[in-house]
């Protein structure tokens, strides 16, 4: 956390050098859709398995996912979302209902996430303010904030 970072004050910057790259937000999709071990994970990505071993290392390195035991008492391991890492569900979400949007022609299948409880696809998510109103990039800037601002908040 306190490593520094060539992103300087940018949230999205320092995000992305956590898990910005393809392979690391796939694996994270594929923890959050149950597959665990490192075969599994292998298997549904296709990808070598040295940079599939990088790339979970630098994932349990920033606190996304842990080793935990195998959860059939075998003496594998296997890697489980962290707190941190259940908190990417809404970017994981963000992502899939942009490529649904558009990366398909509109009558070209695709998997769909659904709400387990009622089994209905899971709306489009959308940004709110504090009234309630809808946000669009157009109603939103950032605003640097000073290091003098920034410690006086701890």
């Amino acid at each position: 956390m306190g490593k520094t970072t060539r992103q300087g004050e940018c949230p999205v910057g320092r995000a992305v050098d956590v898990f910005g790259d393809e392979w690391s937000l796939l694996i994270v999709r594929d923890v959050f859709d149950g597959l665990r071990r490192f075969g599994e994970l292998q298997k549904s990505l296709g990808m070598a398995k040295n940079i599939l071993a990088s790339r979970l290392r630098k994932l349990v390195e920033h606190g996304l996912l842990e080793m935990v035991p195998a959860s059939d008492g075998s003496a594998f391991h296997e890697y489980a979302l962290t707190t941190k890492g259940q908190d990417l569900f809404r970017v994981i979400v963000a992502i899939r209902q942009w490529g649904e949007a558009h990366c398909f022609k509109p009558d070209e299948p695709h998997s769909v996430l659904v709400d387990t409880e009622s089994g209905r696809p899971v709306p489009r998510m959308e940004l709110r303010a504090k009234d309630g109103r809808r946000i669009d990039s157009t109603d939103a800037v950032v605003k640097k904030v000073s290091e003098q601002k920034s410690r006086a908040k701890r």
